[in-house]
């Protein structure tokens, strides 16, 4: 058995106000690389083997750990004593803010279903493996791929501002879901720092930020619904990239900016000044992304050269406008 499932970049949360009765909400594009490839053989021994050589320490412990916890949730809701031994063949970034924590537990629940013959969506699984509690993007790129805009929790179901890793809400309704174009070229860059958001630390940052005001959240929510989407459905990356951009000082994405890495700030200044039709920052980083489709191997370039001395991961890839595969 084996499964192949997507990044994503999460473009914003839209509400952390909540006086609509509503929290949380986000929209988000599922890319086609970084990727995640793992097979699952049962009869073993519940351990995780890596095919990629060189990988850093930190990783392998971060993956084996977030395997293992989603292995013994789904084996212990199925109510089976089977094992399993993970190869991962394929890995990204943990903490990089591509989503590797939902696609790696949503990797494993569906693997193990699959191998008792149940059929359950990408929203069973999370349920089980306790993702999607505040942003949809990741369980839904899981199950469609492509551009996606989801609604949120109800406060009758989660009253406080917590990310993902700490909240227990069922992963919310996807409100908006639409083939991305595949022409537009994404470059996404991820420059080795050390100051990353994750944990209690993510939590804490909720807490102390929370609640946005309710006039940026009425903003964004009006760029998004009156901008952002049309322009995926026009194929209008001007528009696009103009959203993009504007939505980068808005809310919490302007929270998550300013708690970044003065890297970050350069690297997406560089990507603009070469022609990107609009730059920013997925989830709390540290990777930025730009969107082009003319000038893509000169906005790569230009993040490389951002990065500098300090290193890191740049790439050019474009949407991925389906789910994750499995085989």
């Amino acid at each position: 058995m084996k499964i192949i499932t997507s990044s994503r970049l999460h473009l914003t949360l839209i509400d952390l106000n909540g006086e609509r009765g509503r929290l949380d909400g986000g929209a988000g594009i599922t890319l086609k690389k970084p990727n995640f490839i793992m097979k699952a053989k049962p009869n073993g021994e519940l351990k995780t083997e890596f095919a990629e050589k060189n990988l850093e320490e930190g990783l392998i412990r971060e993956y084996s750990a977030k395997i293992e916890e989603s292995a013994k949730k789904t084996l212990n809701y199925l109510k089976s004593s089977e094992k399993f031994d993970f190869i991962i063949e394929k890995t990204f970034p943990a903490h990089s803010g591509l989503g590797s924590g939902t696609q790696v537990s949503l990797a494993t629940a569906k693997l193990i279903t699959g191998f008792h013959g149940i059929e359950m969506d990408s929203w069973e699984l999370a349920r089980i493996v306790g993702r999607g509690g505040t942003s949809g993007i990741g369980v839904a790129s899981f199950e469609y791929g492509g551009f996606i805009v989801d609604g949120g929790h109800s406060k009758r179901e989660k009253k406080d501002f917590l990310p993902s890793s700490a909240s227990r809400a069922s992963p919310p309704p996807v409100i908006a879901r639409y083939d991305f174009p595949e022409d537009w070229n994404i470059i996404v860059a991820i420059p080795r720092i050390d100051r990353q958001v994750s944990g209690g630390k993510e939590v804490n940052i909720f807490q102390e930020y929370c609640p946005i005001p309710l006039g940026e959240v009425e903003r964004l929510s009006h760029i998004i619904l009156m901008k952002m989407m049309p322009s995926v459905l026009e194929k209008d990356i001007d528009s696009f990239g103009e959203a993009i951009n504007e939505i980068q000082g808005i809310g919490f994405k302007k929270v998550e900016r300013k708690l970044q890495h003065p890297i970050i700030d350069k690297i997406i200044e560089n990507m603009l000044s070469t022609g990107a039709a609009g730059a920013g920052m997925s989830s709390f980083g540290p990777a930025v992304y730009a969107i082009t489709d003319t000038n893509h191997k000169d906005v790569l370039r230009a993040a490389e050269e951002a990065m500098g001395d300090m290193g890191g991961i740049a790439l050019i890839t474009n949407a991925q406008n389906s789910g994750a595969k499995y085989e």
